[in-house]
């Protein structure tokens, strides 16, 4: 409701008569109203006082109505216009509405058209101010927030973004009235098709973890939570997208989640945290590593992590198994040789020193070399030199020396088994890899990764093991460590027949070398001995289980079935 007390007018004439009158009317409702009798008059009225609504004549004594209208709209943009015209068929009338007049009214002026056009006018600029109020204010909130903002019309155009959605999804001001689907064309048609939804089923909605294709090309995860605009009347007149950018959150959990595996290593538990720290540190040093740990535990793949890990990653990375070979073939593999050398040297050899160089040597099982191998290692780390076998000319190395070992070295020190010198050289940095048994956290985690391994290498859909294997797997004393766990899920893998790895599909001696496990399934009671006995490769045990019947039970079947063959066979003699 107007209040018309509130409501300043002024009233732009070069007629003293209708200055009066006019004036004397909207006093009479109420109005505050100032008069002018031409353009400078006006002007100075506009600079003096902040007026609601302006009455300009167009047609003024020496100048023109259309020129205060401009100026009017230059000094006070918020102040409704509306002109008097004693011509309405004369164009000026209507360029003054195209130029930003709300209105014009004939001459002579009827009192009660002026006094319906003033409410009218006055009504729509309290509007546009409501409305100017309002953007102000969601300027000032969407300033604020760093999420992205999109505010569109019920059609789905651009009505209004902050900052944050400029930036995110290339919007500029002069994209503000077009539809949202035709700028992100490229990179949110999901996006665009939700926020639509919102807009035809008047109902929140939210997008999580939405990969969005931003105007450069690089893609961002984002979560979107879409809200109706609604009138008074729950009538649906627009929505808001807020865009949150969770790509660095992402970022960070796949950090998080990469640390459950190190490379090729495999392992979340505290201890193999430790091992994956020890390996960033010594990344980048050229000091001999030792790696100490039992058979199956992975010193191979720790190896690979030390090399790859660090600046050396692009230089060759060159293994030996040194409990695999002669000492005469040991030397020949790690040293080179040259044609002649030996009988059966038919042509020259480059040893593994040669082909590591600039990058790293794994010795595998060093406690395995002999004697003779170990003087001649000695000297390599000594002196970064060597001959090849059959030459007394000395090679140039530039190599770092990762040795591996199941054994205690110093205990073969202690032994007179190991040069001690040697010992020392190596045991420069040790890791101790810790055995599966004090890692059991990461048991289901490994057995997840050769499941997903397996169904790959075999184009299996296995989806998860039964709680009884994992329950297994956890009490199991794996001394052959993640490669004892690997055969096993690779065994499993293979038997499989569902989606679903169960004690059946284990290794038997793995299920037999488990004490305490007495939940190994029963299958269904509707398979024959001779089944069972096909299924079980023969094993009577199995077989056992597979009928959910004693060892005994099944020798019994066994020799009846036998006495019963035997004496149709006899039948058949006679």
């Amino acid at each position: 409701m107007i209040e018309p007390s509130n409501c300043r007018i002024l009233l732009v004439d070069d007629e003293e008569g209708i200055r009066f009158t006019l004036g004397d009317l909207l006093r009479k409702e109420g109005y505050l109203v100032d008069v002018a009798a031409g353009h400078v008059d006006a002007i100075v009225c506009l600079q003096a006082a902040q007026y609601d609504l302006a009455f300009v004549d167009i047609m003024l004594a020496g100048d023109s109505g259309i020129d205060v209208l401009h100026d009017v709209k230059v000094i006070s943009p918020a102040t409704a216009v509306v002109m008097f015209t004693a011509r309405p068929e004369v164009n000026t009338a209507a360029e003054a509405v195209r130029l930003g007049a709300f209105d014009y009214i004939t001459k002579p002026v009827q009192p009660k058209i002026l006094r319906s056009v003033s409410r009218l006018a006055l009504t729509a600029k309290k509007m546009r101010d409501e409305r100017e109020r309002y953007r102000v204010n969601m300027d000032a909130i969407f300033r604020t927030v760093s999420d992205s903002i999109i505010m569109v019309d019920k059609e789905g155009c651009l009505e209004q973004f902050n900052a944050a959605a400029g930036n995110l999804c290339g919007y500029t001001n002069d994209m503000i009235g077009r539809k949202v689907s035709e700028i992100d064309a490229a990179g949110g048609g999901e996006y665009c098709a939700a926020l639509m939804e919102t807009v035809r089923t008047n109902t929140p909605k939210e997008l999580r973890r939405f990969e969005y294709i931003m105007p450069d090309g690089n893609a961002c995860t984002v979560s979107i939570k879409f809200t109706p605009i609604n009138e008074a009347d729950c009538s649906v007149i627009g929505a808001v997208a807020v865009i949150r950018d969770e790509s660095p959150l992402v970022e960070l959990e796949q950090s998080l989640k990469k640390r459950g595996q190190f490379h090729e290593i495999i392992g979340i538990s505290d201890t193999m945290q430790r091992v994956y720290s020890l390996i960033e540190a010594l990344a980048d040093v050229r000091t001999t590593v030792l790696i100490n740990g039992e058979s199956g535990t992975g010193k191979e793949l720790v190896a690979a992590a030390l090399h790859h890990a660090g600046g050396r990653t692009k230089e060759p990375f060159v293994k030996v198994n040194c409990s695999a070979l002669s000492e005469s073939l040991l030397e020949s593999e790690l040293f080179g040789h040259v044609r002649g050398a030996f009988t059966g040297a038919v042509a020259d050899k480059v040893g593994r020193f040669q082909k590591a160089h600039r990058g790293t040597l794994f010795l595998d099982e060093i406690g395995d070399i002999s004697p003779a191998i170990q003087m001649r290692l000695l000297r390599v780390l000594q002196e970064s030199e060597f001959e090849r076998v059959g030459e007394s000319t000395p090679i140039k190395v530039d190599v770092r020396i990762i040795a591996a070992t199941n054994q205690n070295l110093a205990t073969l020190v202690t032994q007179g088994k190991f040069r001690q010198d040697l010992f020392y050289r190596l045991n420069v940095i040790r890791m101790e890899l810790p055995s599966l048994r004090e890692r059991r956290d990461d048991i289901a985690l490994l057995a997840g990764h050769f499941k997903h391994k397996f169904n790959r290498k075999f184009s299996k859909n296995i989806r998860a093991l039964s709680d009884e294997v994992l329950k297994l797997f956890c009490t199991h004393t794996w001394p052959g460590n993640v490669r004892e766990l690997e055969h096993a899920m690779e065994h499993a893998a293979v038997l499989c027949r569902t989606d679903i790895i169960t004690i059946q599909n284990l290794p038997q001696d793995l299920v037999d070398s488990v004490h305490g496990i007495t939940s190994a399934p029963k299958p269904a009671s509707n398979l024959s001995l001779d089944q069972a006995l096909a299924m079980s490769d023969g094993n009577i045990t199995r077989a056992a289980n597979l009928l959910g019947v004693s060892r005994p039970t099944v020798y019994r079947h066994l020799k009846e079935k036998e006495d019963k063959n035997h004496h149709s066979n006899s039948q058949d003699i006679l």
